[in-house]
């Protein structure tokens, strides 16, 4: 943590050196920090930047823009992505709303706190500062942060919801309308540290519509498929230089009958989702799944059970993108909780580097495997953020030596380019 405050000052400083030059000569004092960073593009099922391939060694902190917000917690943003810079992560997924709650983002429907927009624009800068892209998530389906609940409850109070149900969200006019702007709003907005737009700044790895959509109401797919059409068209004709994904857990649905199987247990077919169709989408760049066994599977599976259900999960979705979507795939969440009765740090380790090894198998033969994403990396002095999942990258070594390893091969196949960043050597 000290460390992590003993960077920050510098950095204010420098970021005040920044945004005065803005002011003084306009978009013309960023070449340099622009050309240093190109965007990630997709070429069929592979992610390319500067012509070379890809592969994504990521991780989420949900958490970063509310802890950006105030002076006392930002050092644990900044700390962060010190230590991920260690470890050789390349992309960062984290939230990029906060909706009607304690520091909100859109305090009302099109409506934002600039003190919170602020921090936003902070998570992004220290992002590129370290090296590191950002997915940023647009929405969530649960209701912590808001949440699609919130957006209902907006429209029934306005009296224009149609509905009081939470999958209104998905096709409610005024839902609609209340999120469009919103995606407009990110996306337009202006960095005011380094006067770039959100959808001009490479440093935007990608965007993702909504944290695991899910609209019961409507086991046929139907509803979530029009939402994503429409949404996803939507955010192409703004932002056109950025990757775009969904962000569901990967559930089979009607369209893939013969998949349905695969699904962790029945119930899960009947969550409104279809992989195949949903990430069918054109709109839609690379598909997302996550990977939680221990949430999954009937309590008592064992570690073998589990590793058996992994396996294949990752390659049956691999296999979509390869031969069906013609699209990569990221596994963009995927963790083993600690409240299992049997659990052990050995057990998650296996798990962990049961996982990479079928994200590298897949990358080493230009699969479509495009990389991964452990839920959740948190710093020290975060007890409050730590659930079942939460990981302190520094607490144990084997972890550490897990994901470093992860990084620095997947970079190798990356032609030393895995970074995405010009003339960077590398961390590994």
């Amino acid at each position: 943590m000290l460390a992590g405050q003993g960077f920050f000052y510098p950095i204010v400083g420098l970021a005040s050196c920044v945004a005065f030059i803005y002011m003084s000569f306009g978009d013309l004092a960023f070449p340099l920090m622009q050309s240093q960073m190109n965007f990630v593009e997709r070429e069929g099922t592979q992610l390319i930047v500067d012509g070379n391939p890809f592969y994504v060694n990521g991780w989420n902190s949900y958490w970063l823009m509310s802890q950006s917000v105030e002076e006392t917690s930002r050092p644990r943003m900044n700390s962060m992505f010190e230590t991920a810079a260690r470890l050789g992560l390349t992309v960062c997924r984290t939230w990029a709303f906060n909706d009607g709650t304690y520091n909100a983002l859109q305090v009302s429907p099109g409506q934002f706190d600039e003190r919170v927009f602020e921090a936003l624009d902070r998570v992004i800068w220290e992002a590129r500062m370290h090296k590191v892209r950002l997915l940023l998530s647009l929405a969530n389906d649960w209701k912590d942060f808001g949440g699609k609940v919130q957006y209902v409850k907006w429209a029934w109070e306005a009296g224009l919801g149609s509905s009081s149900s939470n999958d209104s969200f998905f096709f409610d006019p005024s839902i609609r309308r209340y999120f469009k702007d919103y995606i407009k709003a990110i996306l337009t907005r202006r960095n005011h540290l380094t006067g770039i737009q959100y959808r001009d700044d490479p440093t935007v790895f990608a965007w993702e519509l909504m944290n695991e959509p899910h609209c019961p109401s409507d086991p046929s797919g139907d509803i979530v498929q029009n939402w994503i059409e429409e949404m996803a068209k939507y955010v192409k004709t703004i932002d056109k230089k950025h990757l775009l994904t969904v962000g569901f857990e990967g559930f089979y649905g009607p369209s893939s009958p013969k998949k349905l199987e695969l699904n962790p247990a029945e119930d899960f077919n009947k969550l409104g989702l279809d992989f195949i169709r949903n990430s069918k989408v054109e709109e839609i760049d690379f598909a997302s799944v996550h990977i939680y066994p221990d949430l999954w599977l009937p309590p008592g599976t064992n570690q073998e059970q589990k590793i058996r259900f992994v396996s294949k999960w990752v390659s049956s979705h691999i296999e979509d993108g390869e031969k069906v979507l013609r699209k990569p795939v990221l596994f963009t969440e995927f963790g083993l909780s600690s409240k299992n009765k049997n659990f052990s740090h050995g057990c998650r380790d296996e798990l962990f580097k049961h996982i990479f090894d079928l994200i590298y198998n897949s990358a080493r033969t230009k699969g479509a495997g495009a990389g991964s994403f452990i839920w959740q990396l948190i710093e020290e002095g975060m007890e409050e953020f730590r659930d079942e999942f939460g990981i302190v990258a520094g607490e144990r070594l084997s972890i550490f030596r897990l994901i470093k390893e992860q990084s620095c091969r997947l970079a190798e196949i990356s032609r030393g380019g895995g970074w995405g960043w010009k003339g960077s050597k590398g961390r590994c």
